[in-house]
This record gives C-alpha cells, sequence and structure tokens, in this order.
C-alpha cells in the first residue's frame, strides 16, 4: 500500500480489514482532531479520548463510506466533529456543577478561578466559545472543514490543502466565504 493513496481509498480499505490503511489515516489526521477537541474540549485528556473514539469510529463506520456522497476527508472530519460534540455532552452532563479549573489547566489551587480569571471571566468565555462553535456548526461542511482546520487544528492554507485533497485556492476561497458568513451569522451577538 501507497502513503499517497487518497481518503476515500484509505477508508474502503480499512472497511475491507487493512490495518495499515487505518495508521496512515491517523497520522494523517491525528494531530488537526486533537487540535479541534483541545480547543473544544480544553483539556488534553478529553481531546485524546475523543480522537481514540473518532479513530474506533472511523473503524466501524468504514463499510457505510460512499464516496459519492463526500469526500473522505469530509466524511472524517464529520466524525470526529461528531465524538468531539459526544465527549462534550457527556463531561457537561456528568461535571455539573463542576468549576472549570477541574478540567482545565488553571495554575491556581483556588477551585474558583480558572486560568487567573474569575468566574464571571470564566463563564463569559465558555459562553463566547459555545457561541462560535454553535455558528461554525451551521457553515456548510465544506467551509466548516476549512474554518477547523485552520484554526482548530492549526493548520497552513497549504497543509489544509493536501489534507483535504482540494487546490489551494480552494482552500482560500472557502476559508473566505466562510468567514464571511461566520461573521454574518455573529453579528450583533459578539
Amino acid at each position: 500500500m501507497s502513503s499517497i493513496d487518497s481518503d476515500a481509498q484509505l477508508i474502503q480499505k480499512i472497511a475491507n480489514g487493512d490495518h495499515e490503511a487505518g495508521g496512515i489515516l491517523y497520522r494523517r489526521f491525528a494531530w488537526p482532531f486533537l487540535g479541534m477537541a483541545k480547543n473544544r474540549l480544553g483539556d488534553m485528556g478529553l481531546a485524546e479520548d475523543a480522537v481514540q473514539e473518532t479513530f474506533a469510529s472511523v473503524w466501524r463506520s468504514a463499510p457505510t463510506y460512499r464516496p459519492e456522497r463526500a469526500s473522505g476527508a469530509a466524511w472524517l472530519y464529520a466524525i470526529a466533529r461528531n465524538r468531539i460534540t459526544d465527549t462534550a455532552r457527556r463531561i457537561g452532563k456528568h461535571q455539573a456543577g463542576e468549576t472549570p479549573s477541574a478540567h482545565s489547566s488553571g495554575t491556581g489551587s483556588d477551585p474558583s478561578h480558572s486560568n487567573g480569571h474569575g468566574p464571571e471571566e470564566a463563564a463569559e468565555a465558555a459562553w463566547l466559545a459555545a457561541t462560535v462553535h454553535d455558528a461554525v456548526a451551521k457553515l456548510p461542511e465544506r467551509e466548516r472543514a476549512v474554518i477547523e482546520l485552520a484554526y482548530w487544528g492549526g493548520l497552513s492554507h497549504s497543509e489544509i490543502a493536501d489534507h483535504l485533497d482540494i487546490p489551494l485556492g480552494t482552500v482560500k476561497t472557502r476559508g473566505r466565504s466562510g468567514l464571511i458568513r461566520l461573521g454574518a451569522l455573529l453579528e450583533g451577538v459578539l
């Protein structure tokens, strides 16, 4: 197997039980998914768990992948986004009443403070993050994938083009139109 197989080809090979294909996809997507998860969940341990759940879901769901419906990367990002959202919901339910510092890397020992901010600032930051995440979730899939890779995955335009297997100009166009749409969604909210 060649590491230059497309994402769609690798997913189809995973559907046939090819473990090497799974390893290649993991090497391609683990870091961007981890960046997305860390940004959303705020905790590296939870982010790592969400990424592992993502790849377990990919392995289980590979037989259902249809390349005519979505690119391999778009399908993978949808699974990652769903696992990250599931993790966020799960910890939200199980940690009701806990302070933000209980699962963040805040340095203070006072549980009423997170990263040097008081409860009001922490609540506002959490509200802002949730508002932006909700707005990003409303973007069309093609624009959303580019925005998530750039801002949460920390990838350059060239890296995004490689990951999504699309031209660099398309990445820039989708990113620009996604940011314009995102600005309209957040207008008056922020």
